[in-house]
């Protein structure tokens, strides 16, 4: 009899042992939930947006940052990574288009972009709108300290003055960079003529002794805490800016400027496409692009947004310029092999 008993108790242990195994696996699988990789420009969005996506789709996402355009285009062509969702330029766009490096977007898993603005639509970085949903969108231009600045600033000029020595900060980026000295000489940002280009370098080795730093993300901390006179910078970084330090004012100078574009796309090897077209779609719904609009302070191309925004911001022109105020602005193009002229310049500046 007891070995009846014994055997019963065996059967019994296993089976509660069975039943603790399949209840952890069980566990197991439901805590596992689908990962999304983001690769974004630095403080970029809102983060409680992620959060709030995270909760209503239970995917976990990791979220990366890049401080160039060409930093992201580095890590994605590598094969190192594995990105769902990256935020190239306009410019980047068609390079990485060319070289068969963006999936093609399921654009019925994304009915929050009809919200886009038609007249940033079909653009020529991605004519039929197939690889990319526009992000956000600005100028580039000057942003100065009206208590250290006497001079009208309306012009690229200013930043080559040896009034503002040591008081100057411009981009740490070559096509931005290189771009505001071929403003300042007349020619176009997109050239691909080398004598332009090499009169471009030589002007920016001229500027370089009163340049203070060359910056990204921290060239708007310094202005805001009056470390600099004078800033290359993205619109929506004069934005902030200007919001936290009064004495601040943003130009665009009268030589033309940049018109660009960020905008969200699939890199080919994408693991989550699915997730992906669930956080495209996510960003462009109203009341998220709404947020991040504020919190990035860059102008948004989603029209029901930016209906929602106050006045005083959809009417400050240096935020949400109006077509005659982009007569002189161009849109940065692929170079192609002439890519390889900007990064010698660019390397012999920094190293003069």
């Amino acid at each position: 009899m007891e070995g009846v008993i014994d055997l019963i108790k065996k059967r019994t242990n296993l089976f509660i042992l069975l039943a603790l195994v399949i209840i952890s696996l069980t566990t197991t699988a439901c805590s596992e939930k689908p990962t999304l990789y983001v690769y974004n420009w630095g403080d970029y969005i809102d983060d409680s947006i992620i959060a709030e996506f995270e909760e209503e789709t239970k995917m976990r996402v990791v979220y990366d940052t890049y401080a160039t355009n060409e930093d992201m285009y580095v890590k994605i062509k590598s094969g190192g990574s594995n990105y769902d969702v990256i935020f190239p330029s306009d410019y980047m766009l068609t390079r990485m288009l060319e070289e068969d490096m963006l999936a093609t977007l399921d654009k019925t898993a994304i009915p929050n972009a009809q919200h886009i603005e038609e007249r940033f639509q079909g653009l020529e970085y991605d004519p039929k709108d197939e690889y990319s949903v526009p992000y956000t969108w600005g100028t580039v231009g000057i942003l100065y300290n009206t208590t250290m600045v006497d001079d009208e600033v309306d012009s690229w000029d200013i930043l080559w003055d040896p009034k503002y020595s040591k008081q100057i900060l411009m981009l740490d980026s070559q096509r931005d960079s290189i771009g505001v000295a071929l403003l300042k000489l007349g020619y176009s940002i997109n050239t691909l003529d080398p004598q332009e280009l090499a009169e471009a370098g030589e002007l920016l080795k001229e500027q370089k002794p009163l340049v203070l730093a060359y910056v990204v993300d921290e060239g708007q901390d310094k202005m805001i805490a009056g470390e600099a006179a004078l800033a290359v910078v993205w619109s929506g970084e004069a934005t902030v800016a200007r919001m936290q330090n009064p004495d601040l004012a943003f130009a665009v100078p009268k030589e033309g400027t940049n018109l660009w574009f960020d905008v969200m796309a699939v890199p080919k090897e994408a693991k989550n496409k699915e997730g992906a077209m669930r956080f495209i779609n996510f960003m462009n719904d109203p009341e998220i692009a709404l947020r991040n609009a504020e919190y990035t302070g860059y102008a948004t191309p989603n029209r029901a947004a930016r209906e929602m925004l106050p006045r005083e911001i959809t009417t400050d022109r240096s935020i949400y310029p109006e077509e005659e105020d982009l007569v002189d602005a161009e849109i940065f193009v692929n170079l192609g092999q002439t890519l390889s002229i900007y990064d010698r310049i660019w390397t012999e500046v920094k190293a003069h």
